[in-house]
């Protein structure tokens, strides 16, 4: 298996909602995230899901795009979660995310997600330290210690925790 390059990923959710609140819309990119890595497209180095956004630590693997790789990503987690909406009749939601655009009735993320190349092993070091602490900032204080939060890879480094089993710590292999 050939390693790529690393890149630090964010997607937002349309106009910052806190539609990933739910655990559940949050196990969809897990599901996603853990096909990923089973189909052999990425490696997962990091990640937080928010209730507005994700952060993620991945290398695209060959020969797989970047840019293929994100768009399907994000088109299949957004696809589920608004089959999830549809299904419950989630209303509320479902007009949250209504857009009136040509080709979409619903939209989920913002467009335009961020990726960056990681270079460095500062910089590297300092992304993967940004995520697992996103979730205690001030503006969230979704809990007091990083490794506290279940949809994030801090327990995997601070604690060795195995809830993802999927996650390749970003020193093996090189990065």
């Amino acid at each position: 298996m050939e390693t790529e390059k690393l890149y630090f990923f964010t997607a937002t959710i349309l106009e910052w909602k806190p539609l990933l609140k739910e655990d559940v819309f949050k196990d969809i990119v897990m599901d996603s995230l853990e096909f990923l890595v089973a189909k052999k497209r990425i490696l997962l180095r990091a990640f937080v899901i928010m209730p507005n956004h994700i952060h993620l630590m991945w290398n695209i693997l060959s020969p797989n795009s970047p840019s293929d790789v994100q768009r399907d990503f994000l088109k299949y987690t957004s696809q589920q979660i608004i089959a999830l909406l549809k299904e419950r009749n989630d209303i509320y939601w479902l007009e949250q995310l209504r857009v009136k655009a040509v080709d979409r009735h619903y939209q989920v993320r913002e467009r335009r997600p961020l990726a960056i190349e990681l270079y460095t092993p500062d910089v590297k070091f300092q992304k993967l330290k940004y995520i697992h602490h996103n979730p205690i900032q001030e503006k969230w204080q979704l809990y007091n210690l990083p490794e506290e939060y279940k949809y994030s890879s801090a327990g995997f480094y601070y604690m060795d925790k195995m809830d993802w089993n999927f996650i390749t710590h970003y020193l093996k292999y090189g990065m």
